[in-house]
Formats: structure tokens, sequence, C-alpha cells
């Protein structure tokens, strides 16, 4: 599926800084600088070597706010949407932590020892989406996402890939300021922040209260390290309003999640909401950057997902690019990236496939 959106205006802003580089340049080569015997005659300045400044693309400014106290933390059908919008709305929304305040920056082992898992996963939602139906494809671009002020990290007991091998309690805590890019594990270890919504997804075909917990078919607790910043998310619609919410929101991540949680934190995010009509179908949700098309897959095993995510690969390149199967399936092979997303809800296991768009040509 191709990029939704052209940005022509962008584009010719970044066409009229590339020129105005090129003949700054050319300029420079021009000028004559003195030799060491202070003689202009022969000394031709070097060029400096350095890109054009071109402008970041513009960031659409949000037309509607949610807080973090407009939230639930469950997945249904039966929620009453806290915003109701058009397509193409942009929409801001606070996150909380995934405790819902439970935690704070000076808590210790025994507050995380006291944690209720009744409120984990606090939604910020559901965002009914006018005109969305079932069969639909909802559209969500990550414009903004800005990291709250604190952070926490921890091994629970029972939680986790390894749990069986990691029986004690452990909690880290960090603050951070604005502008922090790291976060700092020792005074030698540092770990780059890169945040993402960990739960994002649209309402299930279904009344009941599902937990939040596992990953499925309308998105949930995918905790895809690479859904940041720039990423448009495609989500299969089951619903009529599709009902989007987001939360557990973290500020980094290893593929995987392997100890159960990651660098938990509040957060601010913008994002925008889209709806595809007569599209491409998709069975779970999908997701592009201007790197690459990624597709996801929930399986009860690792091998269950990552045969479905190959498949899901197959699919989207035959229909958006005109592949047979067996070419398909040996591009899969030759330039297809397979990613562990998430192990620690077992047995829920969720498997990436990345294609680069470079391969593809696009």
């Amino acid at each position: 599926m191709a990029t939704l959106f052209s940005g022509t205006a962008a584009h010719a802003e970044r066409l009229s800084a590339l020129l105005l580089g090129l003949l700054s340049i050319s300029l420079a080569a021009a000028c004559v600088s003195p030799d060491a015997d202070g003689d202009s005659s022969g000394s031709v300045a070097e060029p400096k070597e350095t890109a054009p400044d071109i402008p970041a693309p513009e960031i659409p400014a949000p037309e509607y706010r949610l807080d973090r106290d407009q939230t639930h933390n469950r997945f249904s059908s039966g929620i009453e949407p806290a915003l109701r919008v058009s397509p193409g709305a942009v929409v801001e929304v606070l996150t909380e932590e995934a405790t819902d305040g439970q935690l704070g920056p000076d808590s210790g082992i025994e507050d995380l020892m006291s944690v209720s898992m009744d409120p984990i996963h606090p939604l910020t939602g559901p965002v009914y989406v006018e005109g969305a139906e079932p069969g639909d494809v909802l559209a969500v671009t990550l414009h903004e996402i800005e990291i709250g002020d604190w952070a926490w990290q921890a091994i629970i007991p029972d939680f986790g890939f390894l749990a069986d091998e990691f029986a004690e309690p452990y909690l880290r805590t960090w603050r951070f300021e604005p502008g922090d890019s790291v976060a700092w594990f020792t005074d030698r270890i540092k770990i780059p922040l890169r945040p993402f919504p960990g739960v994002m997804g649209v309402a299930p075909a279904t009344d009941s209260m599902l937990s939040t917990i596992p990953p499925r078919a309308n998105g949930g607790n995918m905790d895809n390290r690479h859904l940041t910043v720039g990423t448009t998310v495609y989500f299969p619609v089951f619903v009529e309003g599709a009902l989007f919410s987001i939360g557990d929101t973290h500020a980094a991540q290893g593929d995987g999640e392997v100890a159960g949680t990651a660098i938990e934190a509040p957060m601010r995010i913008v994002y925008e909401l889209n709806v595809i009509k007569g599209g491409r179908s998709m069975e779970e949700p999908q997701y592009e950057t201007e790197e690459y098309y990624g597709v996801t897959a929930f399986g009860t095993t690792i091998d269950e997902a990552a045969r479905k995510a190959t498949r899901f690969m197959i699919d989207y390149l035959v229909e958006a690019h005109g592949l047979t199967r067996p070419d398909a399936y040996a591009l899969a092979s030759l330039a297809g990236d397979l990613k562990i997303s998430e192990v620690v809800d077992v047995p829920h296991m969720l498997v990436s496939m990345h294609m680069s768009k470079s391969v593809l040509g696009i």
C-alpha cells in the first residue's frame, strides 16, 4: 500500500532549500583565499561539504484533546466513545503509565508488590471515527510522542519470558528533563529513548470486556517498538466507528520485551485518523514508514506467529506489487526481516516482518 500522504507543499519547500544549498556551494567555490605568502592569485577556497538545511515535515495542529483521565482498560464494542471525530482528524492525547498511577518516581519494591492488576493498561479513548465500518481499514499516523518527566522498569515475579528463573522483584526508576535523549542504566551504559505506544487498537466485534494483556487481530498489546513517530499503523475495522484507543506508552524497549516491562512512562501523543475504504483487506494490523512496510501476526507460539507474519507479507507483495505467490515467498526469504516483537504475555507472542521500500522500488 502506498503512503497515504504525498506532502506536495513540503516537497516544494525541500526542493527550494536544496537549490539554495547548491547555489551557496557554487559561490563558495568561486571565492579566492590568500595562500601562505599572502598571494591570492592561485589559491581557491575548498567548498564546505555541508548538506542543505531541509526543513522537517510540518506537524499538523491537534483539533481535539483527550486527557489521561479519559481512559478504560478493556477492549470491547460496548465501551462508550470518549470522542467522536471525522476522518482526517488530528487528536492530542495524554497517557498514563502502565500501572495507572500506582507507581511513581519515588516508588520502591513494597509499592511494586502492592500493585493491583485491575487498572493495568489504562488506554486513552476510545475515539469514534465517523464513517468507519466493518471491512474498512483505520489508518493511524503517529505525528508526535513526548515522554513525561519520569519512568520505571520492573521484574515482576511470575511474569516475563524467563519468569521461572527470576523470582525476585526488581524496580528501577528514572527522572527525565525536556530534551533528554537517553536513559542512563549505569554511569556507563545508556539506552537511547525511542518512545512508542505499547498498546493500540480498535474495538473487537464483541461486547465482552476483553483483557488488554494479549495482542489480538484488533491490535492490543503489540509492544512493537517500531510503531513510533512517523509510522502509519493500519487496523482492520470490526465495528462501526472503529473505536480507537492508545496507551501503555514505552520510552524504550528491545525487541521481545523479554523481562516483561519496558521503560514505562506517561506521555503526550498526537495522531491522525483516516479511513480507507475499498483498499486491501488485512486480518491483523500492518504498518509503514518511509523506509519499509511491516506486517504483524500474533500466535500462541513463536512458530505460529512467524508463519502467519510470513503469509501476511506474501499477501501484501501479491496484492500491492503484483507478484506471484512463489515470487513473493522467494522475495520474503531474500529481503524480508522477521522480528520477534513480543514474547512476555505467555502464551501469546507477536512477530513482525519488514520489507524495505528501496528493495520494492517505492
